[in-house]
């Protein structure tokens, strides 16, 4: 009997330590979700600095367009971010334009000196947009190749090239471009290095009727890819185009994807068409409002 006894023991004892450590790993087991689970990603940086990435490369491309005419309109001393259709303008005070019609292929240098200079978009720049193209804007196979010389918006160094070429009219009787961007933003203050690659189609909606500016828009599509400030790659997808009108600095309205390779997707929405500097990143259905530069 005292045997007996001794293993009905023994088997108790297994029982209860058996049954003690399934109830631990379940305790921490749960545990582990219900951390997980509360764990709240807002990091917005891959989001803001493709924004900062794709508004730097597309303010260049606008100032080159411009250039053509001789001067720089948007950038005037009189220009306060958005511009109504029966306002005067005057030539950059910023800017020194330098045109070479003679040369093949012909060429453009927009000189905004050593020092910044405070444009009226509220922007501060300073070094050359250097402009190499062959046809003009408008005509169908021109290409424009855009590329820079210690040039800084805000402090922000663009180094690389932009191509920009020109495929006639498309069905709706618009002229459409194709866009080639591979560059790199190097941040104010040592913050980083963006680097951006992509290709884009950007179609001439308003104003390609017009010898003004200011009725000027454009609709933007494509995709791209690069690396954050952070060193993070990422992707970027455009799933409602890109509104883009020259009288506003900032995008008026799209939706752009952004998948970082080590986080879930990013949203940027940049609203409902008004002329602001306000757009929201959604990261796992919460969004979050950011200030455009």
């Amino acid at each position: 009997m005292q045997i007996v006894f001794i293993m009905k023991n023994k088997n108790t004892i297994i029982a209860i330590t058996l049954l003690t450590f399934i109830a631990l790993t379940t305790i921490t087991s749960c545990k582990k979700k219900t951390n997980n689970s509360t764990i709240t990603d807002s990091d917005v940086t891959a989001a803001k600095d493709y924004s900062i990435a794709e508004g730097h490369f597309n303010d260049a491309q606008n100032i080159a367009d411009q250039s053509a005419s001789g001067n720089l309109v948007f950038y005037s001393p009189t220009f306060k971010g958005e511009i109504k259709q029966n306002d005067e303008f005057e030539k950059s005070s910023c800017a020194t334009i330098s045109h070479d019609s003679l040369s093949n292929p012909k060429s453009i240098t927009i000189d905004f000196g050593n020092t910044n200079c405070v444009c009226n978009d509220g922007k501060s720049r300073r070094g050359k947009i250097l402009v190499s193209y062959i046809g003009n804007y408008r005509d169908s196979a021109s290409v424009h190749t855009i590329t820079f010389e210690n040039y800084f918006v805000d402090n922000n160094q663009l180094i690389g090239t932009k191509s920009v070429t020109n495929n006639g009219r498309i069905s709706n009787g618009k002229i459409s471009f194709s866009i080639h961007v591979d560059g790199q933003v190097i941040k104010a203050n040592n913050g980083g290095t963006i680097s951006w690659i992509a290709d884009r189609t950007r179609v001439w909606t308003q104003g390609d009727n017009t010898t003004t500016f200011i009725d000027d828009e454009y609709s933007i599509t494509g995709s791209g890819s690069g690396t954050n400030s952070s060193g993070n790659s990422y992707t970027v997808e455009i799933n409602t185009p890109l509104i883009k009108a020259l009288i506003c600095r900032w995008f008026k309205c799209g939706i752009v994807t952004v998948s970082p390779s080590n986080k879930p997707t990013r949203i940027i929405d940049y609203g409902a068409g008004t002329c602001d500097a306000n757009a929201t990143v959604t990261i796992n259905g919460t969004a979050y409002p950011i200030i455009l530069n």
